[in-house]
């Protein structure tokens, strides 16, 4: 979502399917595309939009919502 995304991590466990989310921000420094996983006050109500699809995504993922076997990324 804008410069803000969130990678959503699935790992099988012995207790079942656990999920890790990471957070980062794309900034361009001359040329180049980076990332950063600091952000600023003006950031922060986007990470937290961001962090609440990725927390619905994986609850839909755990009552068999969500569909990824085409392989794709997920939607934001």
């Amino acid at each position: 979502m804008g410069r803000i995304r969130a990678a959503i991590w699935e790992n099988e466990t012995q207790n079942g399917t656990r999920h890790n989310v990471t957070v980062s921000r794309l900034y361009k420094d001359g040329d180049q595309w980076k990332d950063t996983s600091s952000f600023g006050r003006d950031d922060l109500p986007l990470v937290g939009k961001v962090l609440d699809q990725a927390h619905s995504w994986i609850f839909d993922a755990a009552s068999g919502g969500n569909d990824n076997s085409d392989g794709g990324d997920n939607p934001f």
